[in-house]
């Protein structure tokens, strides 16, 4: 599958893949903004009021009504986090026209439809229509407090914000649920001009189109869209020190019967020229697999705990490991699960592991050009990385890494905080929350 990518308007690129292996097409169109507290909330509730309605089709029946006239194509919202990037915007799947009765087409009326919900929306008096937004509102405040009900992200998310408490990474990609809560129509408006005038936008196609075609699609139905001055000064702050000399500890009471232990790591020195292929690799030695040394040893030969693995964001240089772990094995498993990271800062890695990091990796990438939605995510993680490399080189590049270059990088790493969500009272210390579950903290 080839991939294209051409500005087809001013801060407008269009990021093609033009094939024939799926029976439906996918495109995206993402606005890109600066992270950041005071407009994360309103950023995010956008696109879920775009999908209301448009000046055409005015409220959700009629927008269901036409989503059934192009057999049965759908609009659905984005939001995402980029490292300190906020991705905001609509994705549509539609039928691709060959596989439809003869002489039925819905492609270009489909990005019709995807375009002007991000360009003409429902409006009253030049305004959001303010009970679509209180309506939306709602719903993404509750979205928010709701991320309490899976404990296992909840302790990460929790980690994230007291260990980067003074980043913009500390921001959910939704914002908070106070902020949401008070948002008002006249002033999501103003934002949503603002965004569609400043935003850099990339747009995602994955389909049979030839890349010509869909860019004459989209200027036409884009040539109305107000421009101005493009905000390219956003961007990832990254920090590769931890904050003080020794890890922060940070203990979070709230009524769960398993505890949830996460390590925070800053990844340090090799962010400077980050290589994301040796990156992978490390990750995948130490907890992304069941091959790991977290699931291996912690979890398997040690029984220290119910899950443990790890997670790099490679934007942003952060490292996170878990666990689910019973209470009185926090001391012990935390231990351990430093001991494995000593483990490859030493060198203590079998040929054996390399090549199921290897495998495992090459596996993914294989598995993720199945799925156009991975391929979306894939695509614009890497453009705003500044790393656009297809998956076949990204696989080449993984089998180049050596333990070596997999060392390099445990020996880059630093610790920075240690959170542990129990369920039972702990020693009174300035560094203990407790928190009853029916009252979340957002």
């Amino acid at each position: 599958m080839k991939q294209t990518r051409t500005e087809i308007l001013p801060g407008v690129h269009l990021n093609h893949i033009q094939t024939d292996k799926f029976k439906i097409a996918v495109m995206s169109i993402s606005m890109l903004a600066q992270l950041d507290r005071e407009n994360a909330s309103m950023n995010a509730l956008i696109p879920f009021v775009l999908r209301r309605g448009t000046a055409h089709y005015g409220d959700i029946e009629k927008i269901s009504n036409r989503f059934d006239e192009l057999y049965c194509a759908n609009i659905d919202p984005i939001v995402r986090r980029v490292g300190e990037i906020q991705c905001i915007g609509l994705m549509a799947s539609y039928p691709e026209d060959k596989y439809l009765p003869e002489g039925e087409a819905v492609a270009q009326d489909t990005i019709d439809l995807l375009c002007e919900m991000l360009i003409n929306p429902a409006t009253r008096g030049g305004l959001l229509i303010k009970n679509y937004v209180e309506s939306e509102r709602k719903k993404l405040a509750d979205i928010i407090r709701s991320r309490i009900n899976e404990k296992g992200s909840y302790a990460i998310t929790r980690c994230i914000e007291e260990m980067c408490c003074f980043e913009d990474y500390s921001v959910g990609r939704f914002g908070s649920a106070e902020d949401c809560e008070a948002i008002r129509y006249k002033k999501l408006t103003q934002q949503y001009h603002t965004l569609l005038e400043t935003a850099p936008i990339e747009i995602f196609y994955c389909g049979s189109q030839p890349s010509k075609t869909i860019a004459h699609w989209l200027k036409d139905a884009l040539c109305t869209m107000p421009r101005g001055e493009i905000n390219y000064e956003i961007g990832t702050d990254v920090r590769m020190n931890s904050v003080e000399d020794e890890p922060r500890i940070y203990t979070e009471t709230l009524d769960v019967t398993q505890g949830r232990l996460v390590i925070g790591f800053r990844l340090g020195e090799c962010m400077e020229d980050p290589d994301k292929a040796a990156l992978s690799m490390f990750n995948t030695i130490y907890g992304a697999g069941v091959t790991s040394k977290l699931f291996v040893n912690v979890r398997e030969k040690l029984q220290l705990c119910y899950y443990a693995s790890s997670s790099a964001d490679s934007h942003k240089g952060l490292l996170f490991a878990t666990a689910g772990i019973d209470f009185d094995r926090f001391e012990e498993a935390k231990n351990e699960m430093l001991h494995q990271l000593d483990e490859i800062r030493n060198g203590n890695i079998t040929d054996e592991e390399m090549a199921y990091a290897r495998k495992g990796i090459c596996s993914d990438l294989a598995s993720m050009q199945d799925s156009q939605t991975a391929m979306e995510s894939y695509t614009i993680s890497n453009i705003l990385d500044g790393w656009v490399v297809t998956p076949e080189e990204y696989m080449e590049l993984v089998q180049d890494v050596t333990k070596e270059d997999v060392m390099a990088i445990a020996n880059s790493v630093v610790c920075d905080m240690i959170y542990f969500l129990r369920g039972e009272e702990t020693e009174d210390s300035e560094n203990t929350v407790c928190i009853k579950e029916e009252e979340p903290s957002c």
